[in-house]
This record gives structure tokens, sequence and C-alpha cells, in this order.
């Protein structure tokens, strides 16, 4: 998108501030989720969940983000050009710069169309519960790799404040069914987001409700994330962890990043990139380097290195995703 592509590709996905999850998940029925399209036995995984599972199994997971505009298909094969092959999946979730947007089951039919596994991100913000339902469906016949579900920001936070925000669920609520309908399921967490205690519980509550990964909003240097790791895995969450690398490599995208609501960035790692004579070279050694004190880190299940692209400047974004990936070992 020429849109911010957060840890989530977007703000809404993994700023997941209206949601619930920090009280036990009722389950299924105490959610109201007794009567739903989505029911037993589950869809198989897409051959791109097993592998990706089967990567998993091995290394770590180097993801990145999907930089296209929200509703243009053609630029979807430019990105693959960069990205298939490197980034053992591709992370497209709601644009920070338009709500209207093609649906998450089309963008994952393009992505399937040009080699790209795709992660497709839902919100609960634009849908009740049977769009929700359908979404969830098609992006499971569409071959998709995987889905994050986020409840999403409020409206006042986009760019269509005149649209009413539906929550009809929440995200833990859309974890938990897409689960059900035999999706690899991801959920988002954003560690430095107040209130920060009862972060890691929440956590663990989306893990019950059904999520496998867990998807980090930045936090911080490394030791920030090591920490909250630390504190999952004392409240017995067990879920992989994939933190954001972000990635700035000029002032737009600096702009962009700047905009994702509870980001966190290492001190002094945007302005070491807009010092730099060349802020390309120097956006993509930075995000390489941190990428890599990150999976240095015990427990981590991978990253996911995304940010914001100027307009007009996707191709060149997603030619710098494609080099961080190859150099953290994705694709291997």
């Amino acid at each position: 998108m020429t849109a911010g592509v957060s840890v989530g590709a977007g703000r809404a996905d993994v700023n997941d501030g209206v949601d619930r999850a920090s009280s036990p998940w009722p389950g299924p029925v105490g959610a109201g989720l007794g009567n739903t399209a989505i029911g037993a036995p589950a869809a198989p995984p897409s051959a791109a969940a097993q592998e990706v599972r089967a990567i998993l199994a091995r290394r770590p997971l180097v993801l990145t983000g999907l930089p296209v505009p929200p509703l243009d298909s053609g630029a979807f094969a430019v990105a693959a050009d960069h990205l298939a092959g490197v980034a053992d999946a591709v992370l497209t979730g709601d644009s920070a710069r338009a709500r209207v947007q093609f649906p998450p089951s089309y963008r994952a039919a393009l992505m399937q169309q040009h080699g790209l596994r795709g992660w497709l991100g839902i919100n609960c913000r634009d849908r009740n519960r049977v769009a929700i339902e359908g979404e969830l469906l098609a992006i499971a016949d569409s071959g998709a790799a995987g889905v994050l579900c986020v409840t999403g920001d409020p409206v006042t936070a986009g760019h269509r404040p005149d649209a009413k925000g539906v929550f009809d669920l929440d995200g833990i609520s859309a974890a938990h069914l897409a689960s059900r309908a035999g999706l690899f399921t991801a959920v988002p967490e954003a560690p430095v987001s107040a209130p920060v205690q009862g972060r890691a519980l929440r956590a663990l509550h989306k893990q019950q409700a059904g999520a496998e990964l867990l998807f980090l909003q930045y936090a911080g240097d490394a030791g920030r994330h090591a920490a909250f790791i630390g504190e999952l895995r004392d409240v017995g969450c067990t879920l992989p962890v994939l933190p954001g690398i972000p990635v700035v490599i000029d002032h737009d995208g600096a702009a962009v990043l700047a905009s994702f609501g509870d980001a966190v960035l290492p001190d002094g790692y945007v302005q070491r990139v807009l010092d730099a004579v060349d802020p390309f070279a120097e956006g993509v050694r930075a995000a390489i380097e941190f990428g890599q004190s990150l999976l240095a880190l015990a427990d981590v299940g991978g990253v996911i290195a995304a940010g914001g692209a100027s307009p007009g400047q996707d191709a060149e974004f997603a030619r710098a995703l494609g080099i961080i990936a190859r150099e953290l070992g994705g694709g291997s």
C-alpha cells in the first residue's frame, strides 16, 4: 500500500486498542459465537500454511510487509518481483492511508496469483460477524498461508470518520473463528502500549482462543523485546513471537512510521537513516542489524520487516524489504 506497512501492514493490525482480551476469554459460547457458519471439521491447512509451519520448525520465520497501493491490483506483480522467494510470507493488512481498499480475500487471491505466501490482516472495525466469517472462509479457500486477526482502530484514527465502526466482534473472537476455519492464526500485541501491565496475560488469553503466533508492534530495542518475551513465558503464553523490524528509507516513510499508534523505535534509529548520505542503503543496513539483534534473542519465532513507503515509491520499498529478508535468511 502506498500506505503504512506496520508490523501488521497498517495501524489497525497491531494497535488493538479496543480489544477486551485483558479479561479471560469466556469461550465460544460466552463470546456469542455459538451460531456461526464456520463449523467443524476445519478446512485442511493450505500448502502455503504447511510450508510456513515447516520453516518455523527448523528456523525463525522472516516475513515482510506488502507495499502496494490499496486499490491497484497491478502493483502486486511489481512487489512480487522483489519479495517472492526471499520472504517466507508477506503480511498485508489495513492501509494507514485509506480505509477503502481491496478486501483481504481478494488480496489473498492476488498474492497467490503472483507466487507470494499471503498473510492477511482482517479487522473487526469495518465488518460484522457475518462478513468476518465470509472473509475468513474465503481466505482459507484462497490458499493463503495465514491470517492476522485484530479488533481495529477507532474510526477517528482513520481517513473516513464518517463511516461508523462496527465492532460486532473483537480480535480475540475473530482469532477463534479463524482457527476453527483451519487458518494459521496470528494475533497482535503492543508491549509498550498503556496500560503495559497485563499485556502478557492478554496474549495468553488470545492463545487460549486459538491463536498460534504473536506479532509484536515496534517496542524499542532488543532488550525490551527480551523482557516482554520473559513476561509472556512467566504467565504461561508459549506462542512463537515475531517482533517487527521498522524499515525506513526516506523522510516520507519516517513520517508514516511516526503515525503508527503505540510504536516505539530504538533510540536514534530513524535519525541515523535520515542523516545518512544514502538513506536507502543506511535504512536497509539498520533494519538488517536490528533484525539480527532480534533473531539472536531466545524464544523469537521470527521477525517482520515492514514500515512506510513514500507515495510513488512502493517498488523501491519492496526492493528494500527483499534485500532485508534475504540477508536475514528468508527463503532459505
